[in-house]
């Protein structure tokens, strides 16, 4: 961990690092170096995944976590760690489109997700900067004052503890609010790695660095196939990937679209207001404060588009930046960092069986921008599934679900998107072997083929194949991240063409020899 004291990003173009996981120690669990039998295999070591194992565990069930990466650096390690049962607006949409039950059934699992992880944080005394706070949703326009008033209205026939508000401790004047009382907020890296120290031994285990690439049905004893061949048999496997690695016919990836917000977190020289705060308009912005050192941080976050289909995305950063600067009276900006989120063509998760076939597969995805409360209902509903047979909020959270009016529009919208920015990249017209400068990365055209090209800060041009390996769409550059994202269905790669998210688990192709330079970039 570095000495937080002497860090300053004012420079924006820097690449981002997430105050999380810079704050916390990195893990050494081994790999996987052979076949191995579990009740239960989950597949994913983030806040799902390490929730779902230290539950069953606590019920005496014998689990493996596979982890591609590092536990709790991918979605986990960059969100804004609110956890609340306030999900903008979502109340009157669920009312509207599923009806009451539905929508009870979806506050009473967020609204016990919130106690779940304080009696947690208490009964295992997990140092993790825990504390409760109220939660706002608040607009500047006209256009929303209803809207919130409506779901005050459904929030308190759902039990919430809900008030309609027309001012909120904010700097700046607003036009309605709804304020959620009980609600709270943590370091996610803290907790997580505490509950992770708690799975080991008596027949659970965690390895890392193990990617998982298929599954071998069976409806016995089901079988998680690795990158390196090793085989996790299981009653019951659980994929937690964030977007399923494995679809099984689900067809996941046209229910599925997937988001990049930003976060910067700054100091202040005044003391932030007591609260979590989210704008119901675009564009977003998401404010809370985070202990630090002997004061505070604020995130400020928002600025949400399709992954692999933003321009210029250093300025998403400089617009919350402005934002900062004009709001509050900044004294530096520490951290940035960006975060992807998965969203349900219908606006609801889904968490339970991976298809209406599949009784020993599970899967546990599409949180929206709030993972942090579905992340651990997702480890209370599985578990009660794998061990009684029947969750008080499966119908909500049934992946089979049919919503033809809720999802009809929304997935018509993505599915269209997704094709035309299939037929566009591949009818691109680039430049021919231009001149790639230090710290650049663009398309290129080369030997008839499209190609993705970057020098690094060294001076080493670094070439891939820019299809990617999911469904063949072309990757786009994210200059911020330094890296090539997907606009069909979300997947990220590294500038050298390493997968940093899914759904794919195949890397770019690399390309050995970059045109008219002299050095190989491998």
């Amino acid at each position: 961990m570095e000495n937080n004291t002497t860090r300053s990003t004012r420079d924006l173009t820097r690449i981002p690092e997430s105050y999380w996981i810079t704050s916390t120690p990195d893990t050494s669990y081994p790999a996987l170096d052979k076949d191995l039998t579990a009740d239960v295999a989950i597949v994913g070591g983030g806040l799902v995944g390490i929730s779902t194992a230290f539950l069953l565990k606590q019920a005496g069930v014998k689990v493996v976590i596979l982890e591609a990466d590092r536990i709790g650096k991918g979605t986990t390690g960059h969100t804004t760690a609110k956890i609340t049962s306030q999900h903008s607006l979502i109340y009157a949409h669920i009312e509207q489109y599923f009806g009451h039950e539905i929508a009870q059934q979806y506050a009473d699992a967020n609204q016990a997700a919130i106690q779940t992880v304080a009696r947690i944080v208490h009964e295992q005394a997990i140092d993790c900067d825990f504390s409760h706070r109220p939660a706002y949703v608040y607009t500047q326009a006209e256009d929303y004052i209803e809207k919130i008033a409506k779901e005050a209205e459904i929030a308190k026939q759902l039990g919430i503890k809900a008030d309609y508000l027309e001012e909120t401790p904010l700097p700046f004047p607003i036009k309605a609010a709804l304020r959620f009382a009980e609600q709270a907020q943590f370091h996610p890296r803290k907790y997580l790695l505490a509950l992770a120290k708690l799975i080991p031994g008596n027949g659970s285990d965690i390895f890392e660095t193990t990617r998982c690439v298929d599954i071998e049905k069976d409806d016995k004893l089901p079988k998680v196939i690795t990158e390196n061949g090793h085989k996790v048999s299981a009653e019951r496997i659980i994929i937690a990937t964030h977007f399923p690695f494995y679809d099984g016919l689900g067809l996941y990836f046209t229910r599925i679209y997937q988001e990049r917000s930003h976060v910067l977190a700054i100091r202040m020289r005044d003391s932030f207001p007591e609260g979590m705060f989210i704008s119901a308009e675009s564009p977003t912005r998401s404010l809370r404060s985070q202990k630090y050192d002997d004061g505070e941080l604020i995130l400020v976050g928002g600025e949400h588009y399709k992954t692999g289909q933003g321009e210029n995305i250093i300025n998403h950063y400089n617009n919350l930046r402005d934002f900062a600067l004009t709001t509050f009276d900044v004294e530096d900006i520490l951290y940035r960092w960006s975060t992807q989120d998965c969203q349900t063509v219908d606006k609801l998760p889904y968490v339970g069986h991976l298809t209406a076939n599949t009784v020993n597969l599970y899967v546990a995805t599409g949180f929206g921008k709030w993972g942090m409360t579905n992340s651990t209902v997702s480890a209370m509903l599985l578990r009660d599934l794998i061990v009684k047979g029947e969750s008080p909020w499966q119908d909500a959270y049934n992946p089979s679900r049919v919503t033809i009016t809720a999802s009809a529009p929304e997935f018509v919208k993505q599915n269209a998107n997704v094709a035309v920015n299939y037929i566009s990249g591949k009818l691109a017209i680039l430049p021919v072997e231009p001149e790639i400068k230090v710290g650049e990365g663009r398309k290129i055209a080369t030997d008839g083929k499209i190609a993705g090209a970057y020098r690094d800060e060294a001076g080493k041009l670094y070439l891939v194949d820019t299809t990617c390996t999911h469904l063949g769409c072309e990757v786009s550059w994210n200059d911020a991240e330094k890296t090539w994202d997907c606009p069909c269905h979300g997947s990220r790669f590294s500038y050298k063409g390493d997968v940093l998210e899914g759904p794919t688990h195949k890397p770019l192709n690399k390309i050995d020899q970059a045109p008219n330079d002299p050095e190989p970039n491998l």
